[in-house]
């Protein structure tokens, strides 16, 4: 039976080359980072080539550029070690954030260090630059957590207006970079954020590795202690060929950047064209659907309401499809999506988010169009 793999927002296939590249430092180069000998400094050097590397990419300097077991610990130092350092009592973000933002505020709120704000979302997922405004003359001295792209309905928010806006007010601007980073270029000459992160699987790295830029303005405390790596902002012997492997996906990411953009987002058209002529009363969740407003990687399907709704991905893998009903981390959870419950999501309507990548072919997106439309039986 043929498989399918359409949840790369979850995770993305590894590259060839990226493998080959990690491959010397699992066998060959196995020296400790620390240590001072030939070995250790072999593996040492790797480690500030791949820094090199990526701080290049995002014109970032190399000390700016830290890096962590992934997006999630990213997004955590982040946020807890700018509360603590800057002593801030306000902070301002969506609904629709990626639970390491979200949970890690809420935790944060509910043990009284900080008073949350959460922006108003429309029915799509948008909210109305003008209440952030409002909400940073009256509490400048605040921290904005609003990511770039959001990993379930895909919706894209426009960071260099809302970082402007931050700076305007003496905030201070983290996002959350993870599902955009190697599919659209950031400079960091040019946006005006404190922090941003990224983590390699989603962008054809390994996992298990990511990083945090911090601004060299933004002066934070270490997240991990117990040793001097990362210029003693993360304790702990580092994850070496991880690292190697993060900074060669990053690096092939950006070689391939726009043919891959016009390769994902023909693919997401065709799929969009055909649920519509296929399936009757089909929709489409967030902004998903627009090229424009919304991740070519990403679209989220909301499907007429069905007693098999609670089947839907179940089914989808019987005919070997691999998609998701939401953000990876709410896998085997009771509890469903927090991010269509936030924009009021009909929760009668099915919901699928398909992701696609470089490795998606044609034929893959009609297969899965055809075993969809047999699965609730009605054309338009």
């Amino acid at each position: 039976m043929r498989r399918v793999y359409f949840d790369n927002a979850a995770t993305t296939p590894i590259d060839p080359d990226v493998f080959e590249a990690m491959k010397p430092f699992m066998l060959d180069h196995f020296g400790n980072p620390s240590s001072t000998h030939s070995h250790g400094r072999a593996v040492r050097s790797a480690i500030e080539r791949a820094r090199k590397t990526v701080a290049g990419l995002l014109n970032a300097a190399t000390s700016e550029i830290f890096f962590t077991s992934g997006g999630t610990e990213a997004d955590n130092a982040a946020i807890r070690c700018t509360i603590e350092a800057y002593n801030l009592k306000h902070a301002i973000t969506t609904g629709i954030e990626h639970k390491a933002v979200l949970q890690t505020l809420k935790e944060l709120e509910a043990k009284g260090k900080i008073k949350l704000s959460l922006l108003d979302l429309d029915e799509r997922g948008n909210f109305d630059i003008s209440q952030l405004d409002e909400l940073l003359k009256n509490n400048s001295r605040s921290l904005v957590s609003i990511m770039h792209g959001n990993n379930e309905i895909g919706n894209i928010f426009d960071i260099e207006q809302i970082a402007e806006l931050c700076e305007e007010h003496g905030a201070i601007y983290h996002s959350d970079t993870v599902q955009t980073m190697g599919h659209y270029q950031h400079d960091l000459k040019v946006l005006k954020a404190k922090c941003i992160v990224g983590s390699a699987h989603k962008f054809h790295g390994p996992k298990g590795i990511g990083f945090l830029y911090a601004s060299k303005s933004h002066h934070i405390h270490p997240f991990v202690t117990g040793g001097g790596q990362e210029r003693n902002m993360r304790g702990g012997t580092e994850n070496v060929y991880g690292i190697v492997g993060l900074a060669k996906a990053l690096e092939i990411a950006y070689q391939e950047m726009d043919a891959h953009h016009q390769h994902i987002q023909g693919l997401k058209d065709r799929m969009v064209e055909q649920l519509r002529a296929k399936i009757s009363g089909v929709e489409f969740n967030g902004n998903s659907v627009q090229a424009d407003k919304s991740l070519y990687t990403v679209l989220n399907v909301s499907l007429p309401p069905s007693e098999d709704n609670d089947m839907l991905l179940f089914n989808l893998d019987i005919n070997g499809i691999s998609a998701s009903g939401g953000s990876a981390c709410n896998s085997g959870a009771s509890l469903g999506s927090h991010v269509l419950s936030a924009i009021n999501a009909d929760p009668q309507r099915g919901a699928v988010r398909f992701s696609f990548s470089k490795y998606n072919t044609v034929e893959e997106v009609d297969y899965t169009v055809a075993k969809l439309s047999e699965l609730y039986g009605v054309t338009a």
